[in-house]
């Protein structure tokens, strides 16, 4: 049986989706055919405003309604703590840690199998704002500046590993030492409610090496 265009068309754009299969999108698909006609048109209107209606953080590049982000524009944050994250859902999720810093949102993780390389990134929208920063003097002391901290946050995936690598390299081979820019690497190991077990060795290394006096 032929199904209609609008249906077919509505089903091959929502497996355009990550996660969503060829059955998921048919149920969604048939799931809103049954939807009174003025939720449709809100839903459409939805999709529509996601892009017109949001934008890049100038500061940041997290997705905002104005040109500088609530973090960014937060006067209580410590500016001089970047978390570097690969996508906006990393920053959310941190932000639900009560993390007193701010992010800067890399859009993506290198990956050379999909095309993606430094330059498809905010990884140069990062550095000027390092650089930026170690020549912002400090107010807690008028001799000295105070230490920028970059957090890599990227995911433990091999793809992360590598981003964190190129970003920390870089960042030195810009010429801000350790005195300047403390790089540091979100810990790694046992998730909470995790089995020993089941763990991997790299996990187990990980967990043994970021122990924690008790």
């Amino acid at each position: 049986m032929k199904l209609p265009k609008p249906i077919s068309n509505l089903i091959d754009s929502f497996e355009r989706l990550p996660g969503i299969g060829p059955k998921t999108a048919q149920r969604l698909t048939f799931f809103l055919l049954h939807f009174p006609q003025e939720e449709l048109e809100r839903f459409a209107d939805s999709l529509v405003e996601l892009k017109k209606g949001t934008k890049l953080c100038n500061v940041c590049k997290n997705v905002t309604e104005f040109d500088v982000c609530s973090v960014c524009d937060d006067s209580s944050r410590n500016k001089k703590l970047i978390a570097v994250v690969a996508n906006p859902l990393d920053a959310f999720a941190l932000e639900k840690t009560n993390f007193k810093g701010v992010y800067h949102v890399l859009h993506g993780i290198i990956d050379p199998l999909n095309g993606v390389g430094p330059d498809d990134l905010f990884i140069k929208e990062l550095i000027d704002r390092i650089s930026r920063l170690v020549d912002e003097p400090s107010f807690d002391s008028v001799n000295e500046d105070k230490i920028v901290e970059v957090i890599l946050a990227t995911n433990t995936s091999m793809e992360g590993e590598s981003t964190a690598m190129y970003v920390s390299k870089l960042i030195r081979e810009k010429g801000f030492d350790s005195d300047r820019v403390k790089l540091t690497r979100i810990a790694r190991g046992l998730p909470v409610g995790g089995d020993i077990e089941y763990a991997d060795d790299i996990t187990l290394s990980r967990a043994l090496d970021g122990r924690l006096e008790v």
